[in-house]
């Protein structure tokens, strides 16, 4: 259904930018495959990654109601996107109802992990701001058949993570040190292991419910 207002494949390769801000004339994308964040640079040279996107998931997508583009998104490995074509989406969004209320949910979880997000960096400790960071990520590539049953792929380098997490890398690197020997999650060779979901779970507070394609309705 959504192949309605896509265009072909295109493949980016990883470090390239797929829409940079302050871009006029910026594109939306559906991902494909690969993985890709999405930042904002401050002035002193840093960076706060917003999000992490995964297969499935929309670039830029609430930015073609915006002049220019009001972040980043980077490939963080070799990428295959279909561009949307915003003439057709805003003529199949008119037409297709369910395709519509299927935007909407998309738009409306991405907003519920920025939410999510703000929570972790503001009152999450380091360890739970962690653990709930790369349990989220687990559920959603669970939830597009990406996982595996002792955890999931994960590309992500430490800095990039640390970015995401509001620390540095070398707290970064004490906290994955810390949740190894509590027997609770490994990150290693990028692959993710969960050792321990339940005790995962009591310590972050993570509930999957505002990621739950359940709740699309139709």
């Amino acid at each position: 259904m959504m192949g309605r207002f896509q265009g072909p494949r295109t493949t980016i390769s990883a470090g390239k930018e797929v829409v940079y801000e302050g871009q006029h004339g910026h594109a939306a994308y559906v991902l494909r495959e690969g993985w890709v964040c999405s930042y904002k640079r401050l002035q002193d040279g840093a960076r706060q990654v917003i999000d992490i996107q995964v297969p499935g998931d929309f670039l830029g997508l609430r930015s073609l109601l915006l002049r220019k583009s009001d972040h980043s998104f980077v490939a963080l490995t070799d990428i295959e996107v279909s561009r949307i074509i915003a003439e057709r989406l805003w003529d199949t969004l008119r037409t297709t109802p369910r395709l519509a209320a299927a935007v909407m949910w998309a738009m409306s979880r991405d907003q519920a992990m920025v939410v999510e997000h703000l929570v972790n960096v503001g009152r999450r400790d380091a360890l739970a701001r962690t653990a709930h960071f790369l349990l989220e990520l687990g559920a959603r590539m669970r939830l597009v058949g990406r996982d595996l049953p002792e955890g999931f792929e994960c590309p992500l380098s430490q800095n990039t993570l640390a970015d995401a997490l509001g620390i540095t890398a070398i707290h970064l690197n004490r906290v994955l040190r810390q949740l190894r020997e509590s027997n609770l999650l490994v990150f290693r060779d990028g692959f993710v292991t969960f050792l321990d979901m339940e005790r995962l779970i009591e310590i972050t507070g993570f509930d999957l419910t505002y990621l739950d394609q359940e709740a699309l309705v139709g």
